[in-house]
């Protein structure tokens, strides 16, 4: 508490006197003003952690210096003292934007936790407010990577759909990022500052999923020793996201129904209806129609949850986007390891776009993440890459030479082969000059000319 600092407002010198000295041996920095007028100057010179106010005073009362306090520095907190305590003052206070109302003569202990209470409170809030916009910048659509048409339609998607209320279920394979979705839109949407739960319903024995969602009241089976509430009253007011839907019984695929329709459920072994307001957004990686027509999923339940249907492609379905995650992992497992690998080669970046990543987005982020960890140099080739992905087979034929009508100039043809060459060779090995010139079987002093005259360049994030 060493740093907060107090204003103490009171026309009467020896209750300044008294708190300030009391305050200072508690470790506050603290400064006094004789009236309101002074305050409000005060006010406007610095920013106070705590303002003790007196209500009472001529001329500037304690109740026009609170409202100067509240309209410009609403950071501070505002404590009104005084003499004179009535309900009328006290409730007048508290709509102006006091933290609190006390009645002299006050105890100088009572006051101190009152201060400790309220600076606790306002920094928890500081935190929370923080926390929320670190989520929201870190669900920000562009912080999605993929600029595929596949991708642009997600967005597209999320942006239209986050601030309504509608159910959303989120179709993709395991690994494409469904949660992350669920994520973007709730802090998006105007529940944002409410609770988004999630749920995996396949994660959770069935016998305990009910009492997961709903809660039970004590007693309502063996282990039931105290009441305790489910996700669903968790979520009120803001968001619930059921994961692996499909994995959901029938029966709770029922008490789902009616909390849909309903808005409301009772607790497992209760008898009192509970009201919930909660957005429900669920997703799958199953053939949700192809579980309705064998009968394992209620097909009411999938149309009323299926009202804004969003599909995650798979990443062999957006393989264009491979190299912006590629290089968006490397940076985040950089900083992560505290590692400085400044690329990739060619022939693995190739690799990487030509395997089929049934894990998806999830299994290059832990292929990226193993090759840094495990990296003998500061550049990743293709002996880095993990067995199985490295057996990948890689089309590298030459494009078919197709000479237009109106001619080709062979020697212009022929430059820019052997400049691909080059990068080829370069990038292959690191950009080590050395290692290159061996690989195209010329002199060292021949390949940097070669490099010079074609005016290639070492890519920038290498550097």
């Amino acid at each position: 508490m060493g740093d907060q600092k107090i204003l103490v407002v009171d026309d009467e010198l020896k209750i300044r006197e008294q708190f300030s000295e009391f305050l200072k041996d508690k470790g506050f920095e603290v400064s006094t003003a004789v009236n309101g007028q002074d305050a409000i100057k005060k006010i406007d010179k610095e920013f106070f952690d705590v303002v003790l106010i007196d209500l009472n005073m001529p001329k500037v009362d304690g109740m026009t210096v609170l409202r100067h306090l509240v309209e410009n520095e609403p950071e501070s907190i505002g404590i009104i003292l005084t003499g004179y305590a009535t309900i009328k003052n006290a409730v007048e206070a508290m709509k102006a934007g006091a933290y609190d109302y006390l009645a002299k003569p006050v105890k100088l202990e009572e006051v101190l936790m009152v201060i400790q209470k309220a600076v606790e409170l306002r920094d928890l809030r500081r935190e929370n407010l923080a926390l929320k916009r670190q989520l929201k910048k870190k669900y920000r659509f562009h912080n999605f990577v993929g600029d595929s048409p596949q991708m642009h339609k997600v967005f597209r998607t999320i942006e239209k759909v986050a601030d309504s209320d509608s159910t959303i279920l989120i179709f993709g394979e395991s690994g494409t990022g469904k949660e992350l979705v669920a994520k973007a839109i709730h802090y998006h949407s105007s529940r944002r500052d409410k609770p988004l739960i999630p749920v995996n319903c396949g994660a959770i024995p069935e016998e305990l999923l009910e009492s997961e969602l709903f809660g039970h009241e004590k007693g309502a089976f063996t282990h039931a020793i105290r009441t305790r509430i489910g996700r669903f009253e968790m979520a009120n007011g803001g968001t619930i996201f059921l994961d692996e839907i499909a994995e959901m019984s029938p029966q709770l695929q029922v008490k789902l129904l009616r909390v849909l329709q309903e808005q409301e459920f009772e607790r497992l072994g209760g008898m009192r209806t509970i009201k919930c307001d909660v957005r429900i957004i669920a997703a799958t990686n199953k053939d949700l129609e192809k579980a309705v027509k064998k009968g394992t999923f209620r097909e009411d339940l999938y149309y009323r949850l299926k009202v804004i249907p969003i599909q995650i492609p798979p990443l062999r379905e957006r393989r264009g986007d491979i190299p912006l995650l590629v290089h968006h992992f490397l940076e985040q497992m950089n900083k992560a390891k505290k590692k400085k690998i400044r690329g990739i080669s060619k022939e693995a970046m190739q690799i990487l776009e030509a395997y089929d990543w049934p894990g998806n987005v999830r299994e290059l982020e832990n292929v990226i993440e193993r090759m840094v960890i495990l990296a003998e140099s500061d550049y990743l080739t293709v002996e880095d890459l993990p067995e199985r992905i490295a057996r990948t087979r890689v089309s590298l034929k030459p494009e078919a030479s197709v000479i237009p009508d109106e001619g080709v100039s062979l020697s212009h043809a022929v430059s820019e082969y052997e400049k691909k060459l080059i990068i080829s060779a370069l990038e292959k090995t690191g950009w080590v000059k050395n290692r290159a010139a061996k690989l195209l079987k010329m002199n060292r002093t021949t390949l940097v000319e070669k490099i010079k005259k074609q005016g290639i360049e070492r890519p920038q994030y290498m550097n």
